[in-house]
């Protein structure tokens, strides 16, 4: 292999990935990624982190950090997952994403060890980002988990703060049924005597992170008790709205000053190149695409569609098949138009279960091949002044940005 597009298959071919094919991928185990980083003679031990999980926002919340810090003046790592277009959306520096060439170089220097050890997917590429940001010499990286947090491959860091942003059903077959079992689960990214920040307070999960702060020597700060910060970010959807508080929250915990945050804030896009974030992809008709696919962020989600003005309503969805997709359709508005379809992933909702659901709903639907057949045909029909809105899953999102 000499190339990147060679490299690239490779990797995405030979290894498993959790986007990909689900619970097969999944390891809950940290040795291979310990053994992986005394191999590259832990990066990660050599630059400063700061580390976010959470179920809903840690991707948001990790840009919108990293754009605040860029205006700074720092040089600043941001590692996140999943990729919406191109692999190297994962690792970026100031928003520019990895070269290919270092990726092809890595991989090259390190396949012997990869197919010895049998890393997974994930495993890998969270060692690539760790050993880009210590060779470029970053100043921090943020650094987001992928899943969970106790066992999450990202959780060999020593942050010099951790931020954990909600917790809410998720991922349960893999971190717990209760929130209190998730927040354990999350909570294993608190380190001994370092700052953690938790976006949302919650009956169920409060003692869960105080009792392990405690353990741990550490200060805990629950952002939404402190006072309201006034930040305005370029992120437009609702529910980034406590988002904002808890990277504000964390970011003055770093000393940074508040004009500081306020510009950060205000360029979290061109600033990091972020997307999918209840992002406009037309005006005339108003075409909105969003992440958002479970039921915490798609609360925030759908109340943010129905304040829209407009006359029909179209929503283009497709989902995985470890969601309770029954639940989340029944979230959206009866009346609208439902254009259904699969994203091209191993682990999408087949159709026909997608169609069933959507019969014992008894939903206006039309059911396609492709994401792209689907947002075609709401193109087609919506009028200037209809609202389409593209979502249910990361994944159909990256088929139309």
């Amino acid at each position: 292999m000499e190339n990147y597009d060679e490299i690239l298959d490779w990797m995405l071919a030979q290894l498993p990935m959790y986007q990909k094919k689900g619970a097969q991928a999944y390891r809950p185990d940290l040795s291979r990624m310990e053994e992986f980083c005394s191999h590259l003679d832990h990066p990660e031990k050599k630059i400063k982190t700061l580390h976010v999980a959470g179920t809903n926002g840690k991707g948001s919340t990790a840009h919108m950090m990293a754009s605040v810090l860029q205006e700074a003046g720092y040089r600043v790592g941001l590692y996140t997952s999943p990729h919406l277009k191109d692999f190297r959306e994962r690792i970026k520096i100031n928003g520019a994403l990895i070269e290919k060439k270092y990726i092809t170089k890595f991989i090259q220097q390190n396949i012997a060890y990869f197919e010895r050890a049998s890393l997974s997917f994930f495993e890998m590429t969270v060692g690539l980002a760790f050993n880009y940001f210590f060779d470029q010499k970053v100043d921090f990286a943020v650094i987001e988990v992928g899943m969970g947090g106790r066992l999450d491959g990202t959780n060999l860091l020593h942050p010099e703060l951790a931020v954990i942003t909600n917790i809410g059903f998720d991922h349960t077959q893999f971190l717990g049924n209760t929130l209190a079992e998730i927040a354990g689960e999350k909570a294993g990214i608190i380190k001994l005597k370092t700052p953690v920040i938790i976006g949302e307070t919650h009956k169920d999960t409060c003692e869960v992170f105080e009792q392990k702060a405690k353990m741990l020597d550490c200060p805990i700060i629950f952002a939404d008790q402190k006072e309201k910060l006034a930040f305005h970010c370029d992120l437009k959807g609702s529910y980034q709205q406590k988002n904002i508080q808890t990277a504000a929250v964390a970011l003055l915990q770093l000393n940074i000053n508040r004009k500081i945050i306020k510009a950060g804030l205000k360029n979290v896009i061109p600033n990091t190149g972020i997307q999918g974030r209840w992002q406009t992809l037309n005006n005339r008709p108003l075409t909105i695409a969003d992440v958002a696919h479970n039921k915490e962020g798609l609360d925030y989600i759908i109340p943010q569609i129905k304040s829209q003005s407009f006359d029909q309503l179209y929503l283009v969805l497709g989902f995985v098949n470890d969601k309770a997709v029954e639940k989340l359709l029944q979230l959206f508005p009866a009346n609208a138009t439902f254009y259904l379809a699969t994203p091209d992933i191993p682990r999408a909702l087949p159709l026909l279960d997608l169609e069933k659901i959507a019969i014992k709903l008894n939903l206006n639907y039309t059911i396609f091949p492709s994401v792209v057949d689907a947002m075609s045909r709401a193109q087609a029909m919506a009028m200037p002044e209809d609202f389409i809105y593209v979502g249910g899953s990361t994944f159909v999102v990256a088929e139309i940005i």
